[in-house]
């Protein structure tokens, strides 16, 4: 399934950061992307201790880059450019401790054209990891928020791929129609990069009126500022799941819809609904779920989660620096 995304990288030839350089997760994983060639890695933390994590594991990193915050020859320059970005709420003194933390040092690396795409959070929280990213890089034009969704994916006998699409599952609390809007445009992108041709349902507790509420409101004023928005893409709402999913209850529930029975990306009503969405898929399904995958951004960055392992570092920096 990373196929394409290994092909991308293989054309342009693209520098990863990885926050938590230390890390012996973070170092099988930059060991075996320099092994393979495609993607290369940039550590932050104390070149010493590095070093000593990497031969400990015996990992190679030999000419990998290391950079430490506190040695950092170009500090000043950093400082000055996040004091400018941050537009008076920090000040010189602010900001040079913020950069001193792996997190704020490694995004202001993309932000200078340093690195290309960020990985971080083995060790520090989603906030810890989005902040940076919001204040720094912020959005991309005509973006207002940042989102997410999971790539969730199952083998089958054949050695077929089943692969979905899920948003936002990890950001958004509460999202707005006019944020469900962009959660749906951004999400449908992110799938199209894993080879899925989006058809987007955008689900609630009712499909087509059949249930009443706030929610239910908002996800069919949604579907139709997604179709004023992005006139392109296929999507239906609102939908309950198994009319999304289940060709014989779409025949029955919203017959004609261009997405019922075949939907591939589903967007959800709240992170409640998508949280424990995307984790009963994974548990009760068998899929492997990637992500969260950041959507907005105005560079590719990611979080992981603190109980990843190596083989997830891996991946996920390829999704992160592959869907620039």
């Amino acid at each position: 399934m990373f196929k394409n995304l290994i092909d991308v990288l293989k054309k342009n030839p693209r520098k990863i950061v990885f926050t938590e350089g230390p890390d012996p997760r973070i170092l099988e994983a930059a060991s075996r992307l320099k092994k393979d060639g495609f993607l290369t890695p940039i550590l932050v933390g104390n070149v010493d201790e590095v070093k000593s994590a990497a031969k400990s594991g015996g990992f190679d990193i030999d000419g990998l880059e290391i950079y430490d915050p506190l040695t950092y020859p170009k500090m000043d320059e950093m400082v000055s450019t996040m004091v400018e970005l941050r537009k008076g709420k920090m000040t010189a003194e602010d900001c040079q401790k913020a950069l001193s933390k792996g997190n704020y040092f490694g995004t202001m690396l993309v932000k200078m054209g340093v690195a290309d795409a960020l990985l971080g959070g083995a060790t520090y929280s989603t906030a810890d990891t989005v902040r940076p990213a919001l204040q720094l890089i912020k959005t991309k034009p005509g973006n207002k928020i940042v989102s997410s969704c999971f790539i969730l994916v199952r083998e089958d006998a054949d050695g077929a791929f089943e692969t979905y699409a899920m948003g936002d599952c990890a950001i958004n609390i509460d999202p707005t129609e006019d944020d469900l809007m962009e959660i749906a445009v951004e999400t449908a992108k992110t799938a199209k990069a894993f080879g899925v041709e989006p058809k987007v349902a955008m689900l609630s507790y009712s499909t087509k009126g059949s249930g009443k509420g706030e929610s239910v409101d908002k996800m069919r004023n949604a579907t139709e500022k997604v179709k004023a928005s992005a006139p392109e893409l296929s999507v239906d709402g609102e939908l309950q799941v198994d009319a999304a999913l289940s060709p014989v209850v779409a025949e029955t529930k919203c017959k004609g819809s261009p997405v019922a029975g075949q939907a591939n990306t589903f967007i959800f009503p709240d992170i409640n609904a998508g949280n424990i969405g995307y984790k009963m898929a994974q548990r009760f399904g068998g899929f492997d779920a990637f992500g969260p995958i950041l959507q907005g951004l105005n560079a590719p960055i990611n979080d992981l989660s603190r109980g990843c392992n190596a083989e997830e570092v891996y991946q996920m920096a390829i999704i992160t620096a592959g869907l620039k």
